[in-house]
């Protein structure tokens, strides 16, 4: 017997692929919703099994919450490398900075590196291979101190709260 499960293993993603599908099409004629569903159905099915876990989203708001800090981070890390490049006069002090994880899961792990890659002037450079710590370049840092306390409380911690805990 064919369950839902079977041939929507993600219906949540399913959905995403869905409205990313209409978004790009910029188009929300029948055509265009019957090719995104089948896309955002077949998906899903052929990649489930590359997966390594399925995620488990243990406080939603927490995630709400990270992501609306995430985008404000995004926007405010805009105009502060707008202002480093704009004032030649300036001097940056860019370093490599050697960041320990409390984070244990391959999935969190990569979400901390994306975000941190995200937020203009900062990127991820390398994962150790014990996965205990994770090289960062930062564009202009004062103290580096500072900088890892603001990456574990802004984002490590909440992933943590939101897939780990």
């Amino acid at each position: 017997m064919i369950t839902p499960r079977s041939w929507l293993p993600t219906p949540v993603l399913s959905l995403l692929l869905l409205g990313v599908w209409l978004l790009l099409a910029r188009s929300y004629a029948p055509g265009q919703i019957v090719l995104g569903g089948i896309l955002a159905i077949i998906i899903p099915l052929v990649t489930y099994r590359f997966w390594d876990t399925t995620l488990r989203i243990k406080k939603p708001w927490v995630l709400l919450r990270f992501i609306l800090r995430v985008l404000k981070d995004i926007v405010v890390a805009n105009f502060e490398v707008a202002y480093l490049v704009a004032n030649p006069w300036r001097r940056l002090t860019p370093h490599f900075i050697e960041y320990p994880l409390m984070l244990e899961e391959r999935f969190t792990i990569t979400l901390l590196a994306s975000t941190i890659s995200l937020t203009p002037g900062t990127v991820s450079a390398n994962l150790r291979l014990d996965g205990q710590s994770l090289l960062i370049h930062a564009l202009d840092v004062d103290d580096e101190e500072e900088l890892i306390r603001q990456i574990r409380e802004r984002y490590e911690r909440p992933l943590k709260e939101i897939y780990e805990c």
